[in-house]
């Protein structure tokens, strides 16, 4: 009987790095460097409705981080239109990062899965294309019992996105951290900028 051969020491070199690629290691973020811009950019889940502007998440962000936080949010907004806003508001700003949470009117006006995934995925590649980075914010589809929308995990999974696909669902919820039907509170909005700026430290953004 033949003596089964040992792995090649460069293929035992190996292994952890091809065990972590099959494990489905969850992507990372560059860190930011001095003076990066953070842009939130979205809908009225962003420009803060149903709370005071500097209480919307992108201001308790800046807050949290340390870095400035330009909230480009415009209520009412679909993502058609919000694709072609985004290249206008990255070359005045010109972020490290977007945060990007749009697609919420598209689904309370039914708007196809399809069109929505297709204009998320252009903004996608518009902010990759200005050298920022990128994490996606899911948000909730319609039905009995809140659940995010499966366009935002199905598109960061196809181009290996940073995604917070819960904070929204898990706020809106919980009543007692609503304004209104569509809208975190004050304390809702609170969350969703905890949420956020630890999702930011634990990728690698935010190093203190």
């Amino acid at each position: 009987m033949r003596r089964a051969r040992m792995p090649h020491a460069g293929l035992l070199l190996w292994l952890p790095a091809l065990l972590l690629v099959g494990c489905g290691a969850e992507p990372t973020l560059e860190p930011f460097p001095p003076g990066a811009v953070i842009l939130a950019f979205g809908d009225s889940l962003t420009a803060g409705n149903g709370a005071p502007r500097e209480q919307a998440y992108p201001s308790r962000l800046a807050t949290l981080s340390g870095h400035r936080v330009i909230n480009a949010g415009v209520p009412g907004e679909l993502s058609a239109a919000g694709m072609k806003r985004l290249p206008g508001a990255l070359g005045t700003h010109r972020p490290a990062l977007v945060l990007l949470c749009h697609g919420g009117n598209d689904i309370l006006r039914r708007v196809g899965a399809e069109t929505l995934g297709a204009n998320l995925r252009q903004m996608v590649e518009t902010i990759r294309g200005s050298g920022a980075q990128v994490v996606l914010i899911a948000v909730p589809t319609l039905g009995l019992g809140l659940r995010p929308h499966p366009a935002y995990a199905g598109l960061a999974e196809d181009l290996g996105l940073v995604l917070e696909n819960r904070v929204i669902t898990d706020v809106l919820s919980d009543p007692a951290l609503k304004s209104d039907g569509v809208h975190p509170s004050a304390a809702g909005y609170a969350i969703i900028a905890e949420r956020l700026h630890g999702l930011l430290r634990e990728r690698g953004a935010l190093v203190e």
